[in-house]
């Protein structure tokens, strides 16, 4: 890809860089060189000071190809681009996060317990980015063929890293700072600097205008509800039911992460396969996705977080994965038998076969560049999947009943062979022993087009079947998470009652409970003629994966924040003289009671500067209720009530 030759950056004009709004968008960037003597080294990361040692290094060896999945034709230049995640480790102090903060975080998020105030206050946009546990890194690789230097060549990468996946953002932003780079030096990473610190900070779920010298780059960012609490990407106003319903048609594709990944051009060779992966994703199981090159495996591992939106992904996937990478050794150590932890494994590096092994399911996507060194074996020609099981052939291309006889020797001699034989041949493939519980759409593959021959039709034919795709698959999601929607059901006062009485709690819930009443109910009709008989096992199993406590809580959080905004507006419209006159002694004493509390809450929240745009507002008629209580209250009373210092100052309006 390559850099628009209308792009120009007006030295004169560049904006000054604000280091605290860059963080919003992007840490840092980096540029790192291959050098043959010493290997990977930082040339230049700027704006310095964010990232420690470790995470340079780290940096450093996830930002280029690996050797074996480098092109080895001989053209003079060859861009790419690709991405990758990692963990952080908080060893010391990071952009303006502590280890203290950090800490605190993790207690926030423990599944054990919930603190609603704790979590509201996440969800009101609170919360610093650099709470996020990973880090994305944005690549942009540059390899140059010159036989006047050492092996021939060298190679570069400009780097951008963000503690968010704005995929959409980032990616034709590498197309611009780039190949700029190579022209420019460090200048062009400081004028690039400037202009996005003077962007507007990110607005999940909205069409931004993000404008970059005289270019604007027009993206779609993901919703809020698609992140974990723990990405430290939140949102200040969402809605209870922003992943309650269908969304409709035009939005349908933006409903989660990597909404802009080709998910059909990805798994073009495994359609029918598209059910199955869905349902390992979503129950979280271990997923090694092998592939020629790194942008090849980088799309895949997106298009898999995104086949689940609108639910959280919180597997823990990398899209571009070495062996350089500190786990990799804690990973390569586990024994047969042993229990391999739930994540997304994007890989290019044929080793990964040998060394993880025990990992339960492999994918094989893409097909090698030309003159690579790997043969490519019916490259896009066979959705066969290679099961331990009985029944594990797959359908080739669209046809649902015709099977040839060498499609049907090749997926034997696949399955006996084992994923070890992409060793010799590149072949799309699925080994698993996993046994789908829903079953393929056939009449959504009969909508798919396949009539592409040249770049531009097949890039306008993947928009077309990817949104038929997401389509649905955001459908299947929907229907399948609709049987916990008692759990999030809000309740707000009813006409003519008092909102200063304590809300009700939402339903409590409990597996066994949920699980029972769903066997008898059933999951709906949508998924019952989808899914085979064994539909409440798989429910079982994804109650017990890793994306449902997150998902789960979330949505509680939410629910909660939108209950006590239902009920915070219905007592800014209350009349308390009214209310008042119809109550009891004792309940007008326990009213009292509750507009104290939410006074002393409101109060707390804004001398803490967590208070809402209207927080002043609440402040004012909740003292004037607390006012019109107190004057209704008998003598005695009243000076029982004045003798407590805080609630006195309360009634003054002066709260101490």
């Amino acid at each position: 890809m390559s850099r628009s030759p209308s792009f120009k950056v007006k030295t004169d004009l560049s904006p000054t860089l604000d280091p605290e709004s860059l963080q919003k968008w992007i840490i840092a960037f980096c540029a790192i060189r291959f050098d043959l003597e010493q290997g990977q080294l930082v040339e230049v990361c700027y704006p310095a000071g964010f990232l420690t040692h470790d995470e340079e290094l780290e940096i450093a060896y996830n930002s280029f190809p690996d050797s074996v999945s480098q092109q080895h034709n001989r053209s003079s230049i060859h861009d790419c681009i690709f991405f990758f995640r990692f963990r952080r480790r908080f060893k010391a102090q990071t952009g303006n996060a502590t280890n203290s903060e950090i800490t605190e975080v993790d207690k926030e998020l423990s599944p054990k317990s919930i603190d609603k105030i704790n979590v509201s206050r996440r969800l009101s946009g609170t919360s610093s980015a650099g709470a996020s546990k990973y880090i994305y890194g944005y690549v942009f690789n540059r390899q140059r063929h010159d036989e006047r230097l050492k092996r021939g060549g060298e190679q570069k990468s400009v780097v951008i890293l963000s503690h968010s996946p704005y995929s959409s953002v980032f990616r034709p932003l590498l197309q611009i700072v780039g190949p700029l780079y190579f022209d420019m030096g460090k200048k062009a990473l400081e004028h690039i600097a400037a202009y996005v610190s003077a962007w507007p900070a990110p607005v999940p779920g909205k069409l931004m205008e993000l404008p970059i010298g005289n270019a604007t780059l027009k993206v779609n960012l993901p919703p809020a509800h698609c992140f974990s609490l723990e990405s430290g990407v939140v949102s200040f106003d969402e809605s209870v039911s922003s992943v309650a319903s269908l969304p409709s048609s035009n939005q349908s594709s933006q409903q989660g992460l990597f909404h802009d990944s080709d998910l059909f051009g990805t798994f073009r060779g495994l359609l029918l396969q598209l059910w199955l992966l869905w349902e390992l994703v979503l129950i979280g199981e271990p997923i090694l996705i092998i592939a020629p090159t790194p942008p090849q495996c980088c799309e895949a591992v997106a298009s898999l977080v995104s086949l689940v939106a609108p639910l959280i992904c919180s597997v823990d996937f990398r899209p571009y994965f070495t062996i350089h990478d500190p786990e990799f050794a804690r990973l390569n150590s586990i024994q047969e038998g042993e229990t391999f932890p739930s994540m997304v494994l994007g890989v290019t590096n044929l080793f990964f076969l040998k060394a993880l092994r025990n990992i339960p399911h492999i994918i094989s996507v893409g097909s090698p560049p030309p003159n690579s060194n790997r043969v490519s074996f019916s490259a896009r020609s066979s959705t066969d999947r290679v099961s331990g099981s009985p029944g594990g052939l797959g359908l080739r291309q669209f046809s649902l009943n015709k099977f040839s006889p060498s499609s049907l020797l090749s997926a034997v001699k696949l399955r006996r062979d084992g994923p070890l034989c992409l060793m010799t041949e590149h072949k799309e493939a699925i080994w698993s022993t996993y046994s789908a519980t829903t079953k393929p759409d056939t009449s959504i593959l009969n909508r798919l087009i396949d009539a592409g021959v040249s770049p531009r039709v097949e890039e306008s034919m993947s928009v077309v079947n990817n949104e038929i795709l997401r389509r649905h698959f955001l459908e299947l999601t929907t229907n399948f998470l609709a049987p916990f929607g008692p759990y999030f059901r809000t309740t707000a006062p009813s006409e003519g009652s008092s909102p200063y009485v304590d809300p009700p709690p939402l339903p409590p819930f409990n597996v066994d409970e949920f699980l029972s009443s769903l066997s008898d109910r059933g999951p709906g009709k949508f998924l019952l003629k989808r899914m085979k008989s064994n539909w409440l096992d798989f429910y079982r199993r994804f109650l017990n994966g890793p994306n449902f406590m997150p998902w789960f809580r979330r949505r509680r959080a939410v629910a909660e924040q939108e209950q006590d905004r239902l009920w915070k507006h219905a007592r800014m419209k209350a009349d308390i003289q009214q209310l008042i006159s119809k109550m009891s002694e004792l309940e007008i004493v326990d009213s009292f009671n509750v507009i104290e509390r939410l006074l002393l809450r409101e109060v707390q929240l804004q001398q803490s500067g967590n208070g809402g745009v209207d927080s002043m507002a609440t402040c004012q008629k909740l003292t004037r209720d607390l006012r019109a209580v107190f004057n209704v209250l008998s003598k005695d009373m009243q000076e029982l009530m004045l003798s407590n210092p805080q609630r006195a100052s309360l009634l003054r309006g002066s709260p101490e």
